[in-house]
């Protein structure tokens, strides 16, 4: 995969891989959704009207020079005029995006915004969310009104009856922006299915990033043999396909696997998921990670399990959209829904968000060769197995029990497989277990 760079990618491959991707992603349709950059000199570029945005190419990107000038075999985007007035309004803004993405259309609709304090992280990425009232699309009333809500120093507007606008200071910041926000969005309406989901405080977000500020000290000098080497490129197939299959977001989701002894790799902090590549990943050595890279937050928790449980090679923990819905609400996740989810997944503990102030001793001893999977409140999923395929069939297991519970809510009570029928599994898959 070519590496997305805002600093060295044209503005017009970067806009084609970002559309691609949200029209991939199910968070646009074929005519919906717009997205635009502006360079030093006032050129703007911008998608085109009515192209299908599944074989956008970068030909088809159209460039708006700052006299008014149009390049390109195209229209603009009929929402170029917001797009516009946005940028001349925020000079700190660079890229915007538009879409109308399901979960955020749904609380368009219904004339709210999403709650961020939903995982600790979101708040940071999406900012305080603005609102438009209504205006026609494409008109210069819309700019204004959308206009009017960035220049309050929002970075994300919900459009009422419209969907999202989202700014960055970059593609990729406004990327990271929409997509942690429909994340947000998304995961609010599946807890909603079966209960309330809890918000943090914004104490408990200062208090969460003050606790993971600080990071492994660095070690002099690297190696990477083969097996190494191996290690790396094995780690960036895998998220990028929990990215692909909606396991993972761009801001979050990280994965590590022994390599020798105690010593790991593990991904970084501040690298987007779906386009990490194996130079980005971080090697732990005796306790010390690799010069001039930054780990992911988790990397301590990581390995006190590795230096705990020696059957343990790889350890994945993300935020799975459906494993949410019980984490954010506190519900209990039973996982007695078929035998092939109980046997893999065994029962999985929810883990009150107040652990990840305590002891890293404490929160690993809570997993076991009969506890692989935890699910910590308004954080995550935790996923061990004897290799990353292992730990990810467990992750996929855990994300599809989690969509037959929610779906299963629309039927009826859900029915689990009783205690003796358990047991009977305990018996018959010792060797499996």
């Amino acid at each position: 995969m070519e590496r997305f760079d805002s600093k060295l990618m044209p503005p017009r491959d970067q806009i084609v891989l970002v559309i691609s991707r949200i029209y991939r992603s199910g968070l646009t349709t074929t005519s919906g959704g717009n997205i635009s950059m502006i360079e030093e000199n006032g050129d703007i570029w911008v998608t085109p009207a009515a192209v299908d945005k599944g074989s956008l190419t970068s030909s088809d990107i159209m460039q708006v020079r700052s006299n008014g000038e149009i390049i390109g075999p195209h229209k603009p985007s009929s929402e170029f005029p917001f797009h516009r007035a946005i940028l001349q309004k925020r000079k700190d803004l660079k890229a915007v995006i538009h879409a109308h993405s399901p979960a955020l259309v749904a609380f368009s609709i219904v004339r709210q915004f999403p709650n961020t304090n939903l995982i600790p992280q979101a708040k940071d990425i999406c900012g305080d969310i603005g609102y438009a009232t209504y205006e026609l699309p494409g008109s210069e009333a819309l700019g204004s009104s959308i206009a009017s809500e960035f220049a309050k120093g929002h970075h994300a507007v919900i459009l009422e009856n419209h969907g999202v606008v989202v700014g960055g200071i970059d593609l990729k910041d406004a990327y990271e922006r929409f997509e942690t926000l429909e994340f947000c969005a998304r995961a609010i309406i599946r807890a909603r299915t079966f209960g309330e989901p809890k918000f943090l405080k914004d104490s408990d977000i200062n208090r969460f990033n003050s606790k993971f500020a600080s990071f492994p000290p660095e070690m002099d000098q690297t190696d990477y043999p083969a097996d190494e080497r191996e290690i790396r490129y094995t780690i960036c197939r895998m998220i990028r396909r929990a990215c692909d299959q909606g396991l993972m977001i761009g801001t979050y989701g990280t994965m590590s696997s022994r390599w020798r002894g105690n010593d790991f790799l593990i991904t970084p902090r501040n690298v987007t998921r779906w386009n990490i590549h194996p130079e980005d990943i971080v090697q732990m050595k005796d306790g010390k990670r690799e010069k001039d890279k930054l780990t992911s937050r988790s990397v301590l928790l990581h390995q006190e399990i590795y230096q705990r449980h020696h059957d343990i090679n790889a350890i994945i923990s993300t935020q799975a959209p459906n494993i949410m819905a019980f984490s954010v609400t506190g519900k209990q996740f039973e996982d007695r829904t078929i035998p092939e989810s109980w046997i893999l997944l065994q029962d999985v503990p929810l883990i009150p968000f107040e652990e990840h102030f305590s002891s890293n001793e404490k929160l690993s001893s809570r997993i076991s060769s009969t506890t692989p999977v935890m699910i910590i409140q308004n954080d995550s999923i935790l996923v061990t197995g004897k290799n990353i395929l292992h730990a990810f069939d467990r992750l996929e297991v855990a994300e599809f029990s989690a969509m037959s519970i929610l779906l299963s809510a629309q039927l009826g009570p859900m029915v689990p497989i009783n205690e003796k029928q358990i047991e009977d599994l305990r018996k018959a898959f010792r060797n499996v277990i």
